[in-house]
């Protein structure tokens, strides 16, 4: 098959596959950092048990919204700050597991991409 000037062949599976485990380890570490930082945050303002903190951040963090309601200022003032952090980390991970299959996606169209 003849290749056209400037196209680069697409790069091997294997090299796929480590990309996207990459990226699936970093968002999950990602992920984890998240998660320690809102259940400690809920254990300490809420004075509630670490498994309702972890409970109550990983609602957070998936976006469901809340599980218990605040009572002290610091408590609310956190809450709000998780809340606003974790919608931030929750699409960072989604994207930075779904870009190595964009830039597959895009090396299949011929569409080079600098990494």
């Amino acid at each position: 098959m003849i290749k056209p000037p400037g196209v680069k062949r697409l790069p091997h599976r294997k090299h796929f596959a480590a990309s996207l485990l990459r990226n699936v380890i970093a968002a999950s570490l990602m992920l984890i950092f998240s998660l320690t930082i809102g259940t400690t945050g809920y254990v300490y303002f809420f004075r509630i048990g670490w498994v309702d903190g972890f409970y109550n951040a990983s609602m957070i963090l998936t976006g469901m919204g809340p599980v218990d309601t605040p009572i002290s200022e610091s408590g609310k003032i956190f809450a709000s700050f998780y809340a606003i952090y974790s919608g931030v980390a929750f699409l960072t991970c989604v994207a930075v597991i779904f870009a190595p299959v964009l830039h597959r996606f895009l090396h299949k169209f011929r569409l080079d991409v600098e990494q």
